[in-house]
């Protein structure tokens, strides 16, 4: 099969594998070659693959959509990391949550600012008015 895994600014992963297993919502599944054509919503989560070399990889992926179709598979999600094995992708997976968690903090601080800011506007407007 051909594994095609998108982001919204790059493909990720192209390669040929044997083997993929994900995690829907109603629990994890394996697609092999033979499977039927099958779409899926992915939860956040572990995404394995196995190669036609028979090495086994690791993906941690946001949620998505994945998409098996004759011998394409496709993976589209807002954001994934991958990792040769899974302690390693753990400490990536914690470093870049930790990012993500600081720049949402600055981002709701800045709109909490924002929304303030407004909010004194549009009572400034209404005093002027009377």
């Amino acid at each position: 099969m051909k594994l095609k895994v998108l982001l919204p600014a790059k493909v990720l992963l192209d390669e040929e594998v044997e083997k993929v297993t994900a995690e829907a919502e109603n629990g994890f599944f394996t697609l092999l070659p033979r499977h039927v054509d099958f779409v899926a919503a992915l939860v956040p989560g572990i995404f394995s693959y196995q190669t036609t070399g028979g090495a086994e990889y690791f993906l941690a992926i946001d949620e998505g959509v994945l998409v098996k179709q004759g011998e394409q598979v496709f993976v589209s999600t807002a954001r994934a990391m991958s990792g040769d094995n899974l302690d390693q992708l753990q400490d990536t997976v914690e470093i870049e949550l930790k990012v993500l968690s600081e720049n949402e903090k600055k981002a709701r601080t800045v709109m909490s600012r924002l929304e303030a800011d407004t909010l004194r506007r549009f009572t400034r407007m209404g005093g002027e008015r009377r």
